[in-house]
């Protein structure tokens, strides 16, 4: 067996036993489609008329699909993120995939939800770094503008964003990861 003086035996099945991160490459790419979809769209329509600037624009098929399934992964890609969480030895995640997912959906509960589920999850890596290394309130923010930019300015660009916060969470998951266990304490409060 070859590991690095790093690695512990321990540490290695321990990651194993943990099923994979989401693969985030796959969202960049709905992402950088969304926006080239845009601008096919965009050079395939007419200039509008004076008295429909004002009517609300319905996307082509190919770009509402996109936009669907991109968020749809967005969606997968969260319930990934607890999926684990809930399988981490030594730490009792609060939010179970399900709810993960479904509170995206409860009406300005949601603008509440995208703040509190990464907090859930920064205050398992500064448990495992025992210190307050991971900022929640960063990946909220990103969500947030992620959702304004994707519902008022550019869906592609809003999906970018989106998997732009998921990678700051990926990273600190898997630096946490890294990280031998400690020995199981309260978890420290993250301000």
């Amino acid at each position: 067996m070859d590991f690095s003086p790093a690695d512990s035996p321990a540490q290695q099945t321990q990651r194993a036993q943990l099923p994979p991160l989401p693969q985030l490459w796959v969202g960049y790419l709905l992402g950088f489609a969304t926006v080239v979809a845009e601008f096919v769209e965009g050079s395939q329509q007419q200039t509008p008329e004076p008295s429909s600037m004002m009517a609300i624009r319905i996307p082509n098929l190919y770009l509402f699909l996109l936009i669907f399934v991109g968020f749809i992964y967005w969606l997968s890609c969260v319930y990934r993120y607890h999926v684990v969480m809930q399988r981490v030895p030594g730490w009792k995640h609060p939010i179970s995939p399900a709810r993960a997912v479904g509170f995206h959906f409860i009406p300005l509960y949601n603008l509440y939800w995208v703040f509190k589920w990464p907090q859930e999850i920064a205050r398992f890596v500064n448990w495992r770094f025992g210190q307050a290394v991971m900022k929640p309130q960063m990946v909220g923010f990103m969500v947030f503008g992620a959702f304004v930019m994707r519902f008022l300015f550019d869906p592609g660009l809003g999906l970018i964003l989106l998997f732009l916060a998921a990678s700051y969470v990926s990273g600190w998951l898997q630096r946490a990861f890294a990280v031998p266990p400690i020995s199981p304490v309260s978890p420290p409060s993250i301000e």
